[in-house]
């Protein structure tokens, strides 16, 4: 797969022919209706639309999207061709409306897009479901543009199927350093903790992120795939809006971030993705991720806002392995 000359601290993920080939055994492709038993914890290597019609109906939890943006780019050995805003509308919606019969009454969705596409999936999002939030996270990567703004953030948005629906609002609360420390009458920390190496609070979450670290060449879970989305963003999806033991669908798996951050936290998962490069890479990860459960910025059940993880000492440091602490320290190095 790889040809590439790479640094000798590139840790970007790779196959080489003996690996793609043993693991692309492990691929399925579906060509008659199924059960949920039949697809959990698989990775379906075939087009979505090939795949829909055999899925199983309400038996999704979450159904977190990342389709391509309205943008010409290349995957691997396919090719997304930009189009109209109401051509883009209608791709939307020929994947999305027979989605919806695989979601259970009180399932909820995010779907991935940037500013170009926003509308779009606003726009077919609410002819299904309730629209309920839309975030927006600071990507900080790219190089600067001459005769416009900088593109550095992307939108998400929060559907639910009802209004009855899952948000664990005390597992997404993100660890912040205290820049006004108010005190008590008696000069006892007031809504923060105090500790040897500041002061630290605990935040609800808010629909605008800048915590999150783009994967780069030094972290052990980038891949060569182009649009590869974080491992802290996908994990923040899946700890507010599913349970342990809950489905996670991605329909346009890439290499695999949602069902690695999945089986990291415990969710059953089912991925779908077309390009068989990926989905080699994607069962390569979640390999990996039965050793090693580590979430960059993720530790002892809290989101540490960026560039303050490292420097706690914490008993429970000993306990990580390497792996663990080499990620603490991608959380301070990230140039993103």
């Amino acid at each position: 797969m790889d040809e590439k000359r790479r640094a000798p601290r590139n840790r970007t993920l790779t196959l080489d022919d003996a690996e793609r080939g043993a693991l692309a055994r492990r691929l399925v492709r579906l060509k008659e209706e199924s059960t949920p038993a039949e697809i959990m914890g698989r990775t379906l290597s075939q087009d979505l639309f090939e795949a829909i019609p055999f899925l199983p109906s309400d038996f999704v939890d979450l159904l977190i999207v990342d389709p391509p943006y309205n943008l010409d780019k290349s995957f691997n050995s396919h090719e997304f061709k930009s189009r109209s805003a109401e051509h883009y509308a209608a791709w939307v919606e020929s994947w999305l409306a027979p989605l919806s019969r695989t979601l259970k009454r009180t399932a909820s969705i995010y779907i991935c897009c940037d500013w170009r596409c926003s509308a779009a999936i606003q726009q077919v999002g609410e002819r299904y479901f309730h629209a309920q939030n839309r975030i927006t996270w600071e990507r900080e990567k790219g190089r600067g543009a001459l005769r416009n703004w900088k593109n550095c953030s992307e939108d998400i948005w929060f559907f639910t199927v009802s209004r009855e629906h899952t948000f664990n609002v005390d597992s997404v609360k993100l660890k912040r350093r205290v820049i006004a420390p108010y005190t008590t009458e008696d000069g006892k920390p007031k809504d923060w903790d105090k500790t040897e190496h500041g002061g630290f609070r605990l935040t609800h979450p808010a629909n605008l992120w800048t915590d999150i670290s783009v994967p780069f060449w030094s972290m052990p879970e980038n891949t060569d795939h182009p649009t590869q989305k974080p491992e802290k963003l996908i994990a923040k999806l899946i700890l507010a809006s599913s349970n342990p033991g809950d489905v996670v669908l991605d329909p346009f798996l890439g290499s695999g971030t949602t069902s690695v951050v999945a089986k990291k936290l415990g969710r059953s998962y089912v991925g779908i993705e077309m390009d068989e490069m990926y989905c080699c890479l994607a069962e390569k990860r979640l390999e990996q991720a039965a050793q090693d459960v580590t979430i960059q910025g993720y530790h002892d059940g809290v989101f540490w806002e960026r560039n303050s993880l490292a420097e706690q000492n914490k008993p429970a440091a000993k306990k990580r392995t390497k792996t663990a602490e080499r990620q603490t320290l991608f959380e301070v190095e990230s140039p993103s």
